[in-house]
């Protein structure tokens, strides 16, 4: 008898214990901002990957003498911090682009690509001493799970269209993605034109782009759901909501549809799969971050979905205040961290919960 009251003791003591860990506040750890280097005017657009080896990378833009977009401002550069604890720790501010005063380069984005290891590092770039109003689109890869960077390269003529030189075109600061069957694919925006996809199917040796738009569709992130279709999350500045747009056919078509169930004020938000059923987890899983408000960018919030997009859990709030872009990533350890920006445009801070956190303990991630 005696044996039983202290199992159901332990019991007791182990659910109180995992209660107070789904419930606990979260921890904020600054990552990137100017008043830990004051002769940057601010930090902005996280973009935020797990490398192979299980490194942390968290990059960024450094914007020097303003915090002004790329088409206003001589002098961004791109840095990164890595951890290998889980984002507990980080190293110090390390510089991937820096090109002479008049030349920028800005929104920075990631793919992994799981059969070679390599990481790639997209951005947008001008020169606006010499092409004012030419936007570039620049590539940059590391072998070495981010210690290291190559010179960077143009692809600017691979994923765009001969007649788009003076467009407004940028592609999406955050991720893409690597599809089961090992293509590389991710998303690029012409304010003129619409939404693009753009790819690789050699492990990134080439580029290419699929030239029909998708509408409506501003910063988008795409997933590719259980079936093998793929999916859009998109932000549409002035709707209040997100759109999402499907396609079945490896896109080359897409039915597209607004989701009430995502307000959003105009803002990039970001997506993740969370495994496969079957595959590398127990179940189906796709994670969605955004500032949760049809006006403000404000309520950063975390939202699950078990059935590939269709409804979406009510979410939890990650950080009430101001709250703008951020990038979600699976960690090392099984968590989820994300990467925002948090209260002003100068501080990019970081924060990481569990499955148990996210749904009060209803879903356990088991491998």
């Amino acid at each position: 008898m005696k044996l039983l009251f202290a199992i159901l003791q332990s019991i007791i003591a182990a659910f109180a214990h995992a209660q107070a860990t789904e419930n606990r506040a979260l921890e904020f750890g600054t990552v990137f901002s100017s008043e830990i280097t004051p002769k940057v005017s601010c930090y902005r657009i996280p973009a935020l990957i797990t490398a192979p080896n299980g490194d942390l990378i968290a990059a960024s833009d450094q914007r020097v003498p303003s915090c002004n977009d790329l088409n206003k401002n001589k002098d961004i550069n791109i840095v990164i911090r890595r951890s290998t604890d889980n984002g507990n720790t980080w190293s110090g501010v390390e510089t991937v682009i820096d090109y002479p005063f008049g030349k920028s380069a800005s929104d920075p984005s990631m793919i992994v690509d799981n059969t070679t290891q390599a990481i790639f590092l997209f951005f947008n770039f001008m020169d606006l001493s010499h092409r004012k109003k030419e936007y570039r689109l620049m590539l940059t890869q590391s072998t070495d799970n981010g210690k290291s960077w190559q010179n960077p390269v143009d692809v600017t003529s691979k994923i765009t269209q001969p007649g788009w030189k003076k467009h407004f075109k940028f592609i999406t600061s955050g991720r893409g993605i690597q599809t089961k069957s090992g293509m590389l694919i991710h998303t690029l925006v012409n304010l003129q034109k619409g939404l693009f996809w753009f790819g690789s199917k050699d492990n990134g040796k080439s580029w290419f782009l699929f030239e029909t738009p998708i509408k409506p569709g501003d910063e988008s992130k795409i997933i590719e759901l259980s079936d093998g279709r793929w999916m859009i999350n998109s932000r549409v500045n002035g709707k209040g909501i997100r759109y999402v747009h499907t396609s079945a056919d490896e896109g080359k078509t897409w039915k597209s549809e607004p989701d009430s169930s995502l307000p959003d004020p105009g803002c990039n938000a970001s997506i993740i799969r969370y495994g496969f059923k079957n595959d590398s987890t127990d179940q189906n899983r796709i994670l969605f971050v955004n500032a949760n408000d049809a006006k403000e960018r404000k309520n950063l919030t975390v939202k699950i979905s078990f059935d590939e997009g269709k409804s979406w859990s009510a979410g939890k709030t990650i950080y009430a205040g101001n709250s703008a872009y951020s990038s979600i990533s699976i960690l090392a350890n099984g968590n989820l961290g994300v990467l925002f920006e948090k209260d002003t445009y100068n501080t990019i801070a970081f924060t990481q919960f569990t499955l148990q956190w996210l749904t009060d303990g209803k879903d356990l991630h088991r491998e």
